[in-house]
């Protein structure tokens, strides 16, 4: 009876597909393209709900938030969460490189990266603050929602939520219960959908380990030791162990609630995909708010980027390491502060990174190797995508602390 429960979690049936699927992949090489299909219609229909979840839910979050004494408190402690920890994620990711020196004694001359994308200096184009904070302000809404513009989208929907909050007398009532309903909806046409989610992950992984393989993680396999290891100390000690200190859920209750997201994240390699899943983790088994879990967590798909960090951090000390570059203290916050600031920029999709490239600019170091990484990127944004996730719930667990303070009084 209890194996019989266990094969039925989501979970778990999700973690048999993805084994499945990258032995299916390695057995039939190419030809296992014939599966990418199933994963794309998964992906396809978790895409379709997104955005219209994000924006939905987060106006509810933040009109449910606008009146209370904590509402500032949340806003400024999300933003004041994610740059931080982004920061020491980069911290972690070179002191890392410098103990394990995963570039030394690596040769690129011997492996062929023709056919691969040519990396410029405009792939590394990273628009100024003023630029960047102008273009989070949308001048058509709906242009934002068909086009997908999540941080536009993010800004007018927490400009309108507080908006509601101001309007005198009952007249925001009918809306407020219009958009808690909706939100309901979508609880429910996700869980649909994710029905078919060991089927969808199964058509990826195959699609995914048949077209890679595991032959150019060879060049590679000591910056990807190391980067699991960073990832695995963030993502099991870091974020369990400030989650313990500055929430009201214990550490190994954090751990056993995020497998179910993380597994997701790891099979879509999307914060955007996961992001239902995730907010149902932290409603249901870590006991968020609706509230806090509807404006945190959509905020943490888009700029909360911790796995990108410490990416960022590790590729710049691999080709510094690789081409014998010795960086000076001025590179090292070079590479802190664009390595910050480009996870937060990050979009919360799936895709080549180009702004490692902006990192080694900025710290001088060559970016003739990075087109091999570009082919591997699939499965590292796998792995990274899924300690951003779990940034974000821990985000949400400790900011749903200081936002259940006054009522609690």
């Amino acid at each position: 009876m209890k194996s019989k429960s266990l094969l039925g979690n989501i979970g778990v049936q999700v973690v048999i597909a993805m084994i499945i699927g990258a032995l299916v992949g390695f057995m039939m090489g190419e030809s296992a393209s014939i599966f990418a299909p199933l994963g794309t219609i998964f992906i396809h229909l978790i895409k379709m709900l997104v955005i219209p979840l994000v924006l939905v839910s987060i106006i509810s979050g933040a009109a449910s938030l606008g009146d209370s004494p904590s509402a500032g408190k949340i806003g400024v402690g999300t933003f004041g969460f994610f740059i931080v920890t982004s920061g020491i994620a980069v911290i972690l990711a070179l002191v890392m490189g410098n103990m394990f020196t995963p570039g030394a004694g690596v040769d690129f001359t011997a492996h062929s990266s023709s056919g691969l994308m040519e990396v410029t200096a405009e792939h590394g184009a990273l628009p100024g603050v003023m630029d960047t904070f102008i273009g989070m302000i949308p001048t058509n809404v709906f242009e934002s929602l068909t086009g997908g513009n999540i941080l536009q989208i993010l800004v007018f929907s927490i400009f309108f939520g507080i908006a509601l909050t101001k309007v005198k007398g009952d007249g925001a009532k009918p809306i407020m219960a219009a958009l808690n309903t909706v939100v309901d909806a979508f609880v429910w046409m996700i869980n649909c959908v994710m029905v078919i989610a060991p089927i969808g992950v199964f058509g990826l992984m195959a699609d995914s380990v048949g077209t890679f393989g595991f032959d150019a993680l060879e060049v590679v396999f000591k910056l990807f030791a190391v980067f699991v290891a960073a990832i695995l100390i963030y993502g099991f000690v870091f974020f369990p162990l400030v989650v313990q200190l500055f929430s009201k859920v214990s550490a190994r209750q954090f751990i056993s609630a995020m497998k179910k997201p993380q597994v997701m994240a790891l099979s879509t390699a999307s914060s955007m995909a996961t992001l239902p899943v995730n907010m149902e983790t932290c409603e249901e088994d870590l006991k968020v708010s609706k509230a806090t879990t509807a404006f945190v967590l959509p905020l943490g798909a888009t700029i909360n980027m911790s796995g990108n960090a410490i990416y960022y951090g590790l590729v710049a000390m691999f080709f510094a390491q690789m081409y014998n570059v010795d960086l000076s203290m001025t590179a090292y916050a070079a590479i802190i502060f664009t390595s910050t600031l480009g996870a937060i920029g990050q979009a919360g999709v799936p895709g080549p990174s180009f702004l490692v490239v902006a990192v080694l600019l900025a710290a001088g170091i060559p970016i003739d190797g990075l087109p091999l990484l570009f082919a591997l990127d699939r499965v590292f944004d796998m792995i990274r995508t899924a300690l951003n996730i779990t940034g974000d719930a821990a985000c949400a667990v400790i900011m749903d602390k200081y936002t259940a303070e006054p009522s609690s009084n």
